[in-house]
């Protein structure tokens, strides 16, 4: 936590850092201003977590400050008299502290300050954690068994599967139709979703694979495809799914 002490009296000003260090030994002290000229510019160019803020300055009151900089950090403000505290809690005041400070209203001050940034701190671990974690893999390929040939075929070479008479297969955009032995619910959870629909129980199709669409009957769309369906299998997107595949079309 990096924090700035605004303060002219230099023992004033170096007990303070000792005591905050004392009570939070993580913190940084990044900087221990003296006036209202020295403040304004500091704050033009950097932003503290924190800042501890005496009223009267050797320039001037340090509600001047306000009126040259837009400060965003919470203040703490330290002085020796009560008549600003109304004033104070106008410009991001989260204590006020009347001198001679004790430790225990200092603690009290830094705990409230950690309560309000823990309330208002977005828990990102969450967010990194996914952000992080490693993206699904896909099926790059297919393996393929008949008796005793095996043949590799390329998921990007896969225009589209269908299911017939409790088969399935898959036709390549070269126009080879070889039997699969997947389901098609199995093939899902398989391909990448970006490229891969299902568009009704019989069909999943490549988005390469779509040459035409036409609007059908009861908000339905027929597809045609290249290659061409196979004789019997109707590329016709159901009703239940034509939302869906609109959306994963306008992606």
């Amino acid at each position: 936590m990096n924090i700035v002490i605004i303060e002219d009296e230099s023992l004033a000003a170096e007990r303070l850092r000792e005591m905050i260090q004392e009570i939070q030994p993580d913190s940084k002290i990044v900087a221990m201003l003296s006036t209202v000229k020295q403040s304004v510019e500091w704050l033009n160019q950097n932003k503290p977590d924190l800042i501890f803020l005496d009223i009267q300055l050797s320039d001037g009151n340090s509600f001047e400050i306000f009126q040259e900089v837009t400060v965003a950090a919470p203040i703490i403000f330290t002085t020796a008299y009560d008549q600003y505290a109304i004033e104070a809690f106008k410009v991001n005041s989260i204590d006020y502290l009347l001198k001679p400070i004790r430790q225990d209203e200092l603690r009290a001050s830094l705990d409230k300050f950690r309560k309000i940034r823990e309330a208002f701190q977005p828990d990102l671990s969450g967010l990194l954690e996914a952000m992080q974690q490693p993206k699904p893999e896909y099926k790059k390929r297919f393996l393929l068994q008949y008796g005793e040939t095996l043949r590799k075929i390329e998921t990007k070479d896969i225009a589209y599967f269908y299911a017939q008479d409790k088969y399935v297969y898959l036709v390549t955009f070269a126009g080879q139709t070889l039997p699969i032995d997947h389901s098609l619910s199995q093939l899902e959870s398989m391909l990448d979703p970006d490229h891969y629909f299902r568009i009704n129980r019989q069909m999943i199709i490549c988005d390469r694979a779509i040459f035409q669409m036409h609007a059908f009957s009861r908000s339905r769309i027929k597809i045609d495809l290249s290659p061409k369906a196979p004789k019997g299998i109707e590329s016709l997107v159901s009703i239940e799914r034509s939302p869906l595949f609109k959306e994963w079309l306008d992606k």
